[in-house]
């Protein structure tokens, strides 16, 4: 029986998933080397966050001329990791900023022998004054960036917001924190760099090629014909493999450049969770104004961001914490505040959300502050103000996409049976048992793609080679990271052309090979680069001589003819990136079209709460979002799971313990993150409204399903208890200490 091409939405088997399920997959520490030296980072040592290097001893029990060692001394260009700003060392050079900032780099072919002299050098720091704190102004003497310790402020407005505070009949206000947040990807950070030829060539696991290649042309003052860069399967990123592998890279390059030999340089758990960045710390501050019956009328919003020591992307991960810090509401009058501060802590970086997390919890926990207050359902107040179509968001945006926000409040609500819960839940709370259980919403929103013009400042690239049995070849910067991009591009590609799965091969991501197209962040990899392969594969048809209605076996007899036709040269259909029509941005005035599409969705929790023991239980949870065209179910499925206990962990338990700016329980032993015992059934709904620019009307979906999670949860906590919570991670010891809480309530 012949077989067909799959439909549109149809399942397609994961393309790396037998290989995964099998453990044939081989990450960048399985790739077969011979005469290899091992990597090691040799670090600035607490307590001393911040001073100069006075001295380096090499312990006199190592035979040093067995071991290639670097500083910064040894780089062909200018001692920077280049990224938005150029203020970030390779190795120190004589001061250090944070704990654990690397100083050499020694290699050797032994493993433990090199561990054993990565502890035999001491590196010698002077203390200054530091800076700990990110809420609080600096002192004269602490200010090590800029004129006050601010790495970027922005600013969004809307309206009078003073007019309107100051004639609501309502105002209120509240302050909430979100802590740090380590990655855990199943696979730590690892490079490999050897030179073939005389070209540098990198290996690893990493989630933007091109970024990589970039800092290497910077650093090491080589172009791109002596650099390539090749992304091994990645065992997980979550943002934490967007800017951090660029370091590593250039580690393992200048050893292996020193070395004249490969390098291989991999970091354990402790090392990874100590010296690689985390979420940034947030604190948010709200004034609303309201009517007596919940309608917004004015929103003031302060951010606050810990930066840590050099800028990585902080000014990014600000400007999205600011879009998204409204919430997806209409109000006439805002006005966000937005400050990313120099610590002297460990640097911060990309996580998945990029600040919106942040901004969201403070805005849906601020949500059912405001409704506890006007005495309202918070499903009520959030109805009354959820954006219509028409209407416009804080920077201007005039909402126009078709979807129905309020229906999917609705679902959720009907799903999770919230009305008839709630109920329930009263007259179980109302018998005073030690355990107490409530329900929580919260709704809110993500923008896909770059923000305002930063799809078009990118200028991606893809292309679609035509093979000569027939075949296509998607040839794409975008990687797999266990999301499931060659699955997707796949299907993409597939149904564009009417071809089998079979039909299809998706390039290994080598610079030197594939356009850039893009990093794999901002949940663009369907929706925007998604989308390039269709117009690639639409190209492709076209170079062939097709028409557009042109598919499946027309379409491979074509590529064979043609190769058989042109038999030495290469037959690819390649595209750019082209900005939607009607998109427009003021990147100065922070006003206009921020993205050219946004998600929606409201979730629901439900918990458990011990008032012996302050435990929390999440005992059930309902996600429901539109995100255009569903394109793989199982796949977004995934998705939304993955993101709802990555966010249950970050609400409740992941708390990342600090001293002297460092993370001190860098161990899984003590970095407690949910086990399948800690995760509830999570019923996941879709509604559609595809959205024309995006591939097959799919908007993005990665970073939507962190948003909501902390929000609902502790509003579920604060619907059982009666307490106030306003900062997470809400440990049992933190519930423990707020104010009208504590064992009196289990009386």
């Amino acid at each position: 029986m012949k077989r067909g091409p799959p439909s549109t939405g149809a399942a397609v088997q994961r393309r790396e998933g037998l290989a995964k399920l099998t453990g044939r997959e081989r990450y960048v520490d399985d790739l077969p080397l011979e005469d290899f030296l091992w990597g090691m980072t040799v670090r600035s040592p607490p307590p001393s966050p911040r001073g100069s290097i006075t001295a380096i001893r090499f312990g006199r029990d190592v035979d040093w001329s067995q071991f290639v060692v670097v500083d910064h001394r040894d780089l062909p260009g200018p001692n920077v990791v280049y990224l938005i700003e150029q203020d970030q060392p390779v190795l120190a050079a004589g001061v250090v900023r944070h704990v654990h900032e690397p100083v050499l780099l020694l290699a050797h072919p032994d493993r433990d022998a090199l561990r054993r002299a990565v502890h035999a050098v001491e590196v010698v720091v002077e203390p200054e004054a530091p800076v700990l704190d990110f809420r609080l102004p600096s002192r004269s003497d602490e200010i090590q960036y800029g004129p006050d310790n601010v790495l970027k402020h922005l600013r969004i407005e809307k309206g009078d917001v003073a007019r309107a505070l100051a004639q609501a009949p309502v105002v209120v206000e509240g302050e909430y924190e979100t802590g740090a947040q380590e990655h855990v990807y199943l696979e730590t950070q690892g490079m490999i760099a050897a030179l073939e030829g005389e070209v540098l060539v990198i290996r690893g696991s990493m989630q933007c090629p091109y970024y990589v290649l970039n800092a290497l042309k910077h650093a090491l003052a080589r172009d791109e014909t002596r650099l390539r860069v090749i992304q091994t399967p990645t065992g997980g990123g979550f943002g934490g493999k967007e800017e951090f592998p660029s370091h590593l890279a250039l580690h393992a390059a200048l050893l292996a450049l020193k070395a004249g030999r490969a390098v291989k340089m991999i970091y354990d758990r402790g090392e990874d969770m100590a010296a690689t960045t985390k979420r940034h710390p947030a604190r948010v501050r709200h004034r609303t104004g309201l009517t007596r019956d919940g309608r917004l009328l004015a929103q003031d919003i302060e951010v606050l961001l810990d930066g840590g020591a050099y800028v990585t992307l902080s000014p990014v991960v600000l400007s999205r914490g600011l879009i998204h810090a409204a919430g997806p509401y209409f109000c006439e009058n805002v006005r966000i505040d937005g400050r990313a501060v120099f610590t002297n802590a460990v640097p911060f970086g990309a996580f998945r959300g990029f600040g919106a997390p942040q901004t969201l919890f403070a805005c849906e926990r601020h949500m059912d502050v405001i409704a506890r207050t006007l005495g309202m359902d918070p499903a009520l107040l959030r109805r009354v103000n959820l954006i219509r179509d028409g209407q416009s968001t804080a920077t201007g945006q005039v909402i126009n996409d078709g979807s129905d926000r309020v229906a999917v409040l609705e679902r959720a609500l009907d799903v999770s049976g919230w009305r008839e819960k709630r109920r329930a839940h009263a007259a179980f709370n109302a018998a005073r048992a030690p355990v107490r259980r409530g329900l929580g919403l919260a709704t809110f929103y993500h923008g896909g793609g770059f923000t305002g013009g930063g799809e078009v400042y990118l200028k991606s690239r893809l292309q679609v080679a035509g093979l000569p049995d027939g075949r296509i070849e998607v040839r794409s910067a975008n990687i797999e990271m266990g999301q499931g991009t060659l699955t997707v591009f796949t299907q993409i590609a597939a149904d564009r052309l009417g071809l089998a799965p079979d039909a299809v091969v998706i390039a290994e991501a080598d610079t030197a090979r594939v356009p850039n197209s893009g990093p794999t962040v901002a949940s663009r990899t369907t929706m925007v680069v998604g989308r390039l392969v269709e117009r690639a594969c639409d190209d492709l048809r076209r170079r062939l001589g097709l028409s557009e209605s042109a598919r499946g076996d027309s379409v491979r007899a074509a590529l064979r003819d043609w190769h058989r036709a042109h038999p030495d040269q290469s037959l690819v259909g390649e595209v750019v990136y082209e900005k939607p029509p009607g998109i427009n941005w003021d990147d100065a005035t922070y006003r206009g079209d921020a993205y050219g599409a946004f998600a929606w969705a409201a979730y629901v929790a439900e918990v458990e709460v011990d008032l012996r023991t302050c435990a929390v239980r999440v005992t059930d949870f309902v996600a429901v979002q539109d995100i255009g065209k569903v394109i793989n179910e199982i796949l977004a499925r995934g998705q939304v799971q993955g993101g709802v206990v990555q966010g249950i962990g970050w609400a409740l338990m992941e708390e990342c313990k600090w001293q002297d700016g460092a993370m001190v329980n860098n161990q899984l032993t003590n970095y407690i993150i949910p086990t399948s015992d800690d995760v509830p059934p999570i019923r996941v709904a879709f509604l559609e409204t595809p959205y024309p620019h995006g591939a097959q009307g799919a908007k993005g979906l990665g970073e939507l399903p962190i948003d909501g999670p902390a929000p609902a949860i502790l509003n579920a906590i604060a619907e059982a208890t009666g307490a106030d919570p306003r900062t997470i991670p809400l440990t049992p010891e933190r519930l423990m200490t707020i104010a009208e809480f504590g064992m009196r309530n289990a009386e």
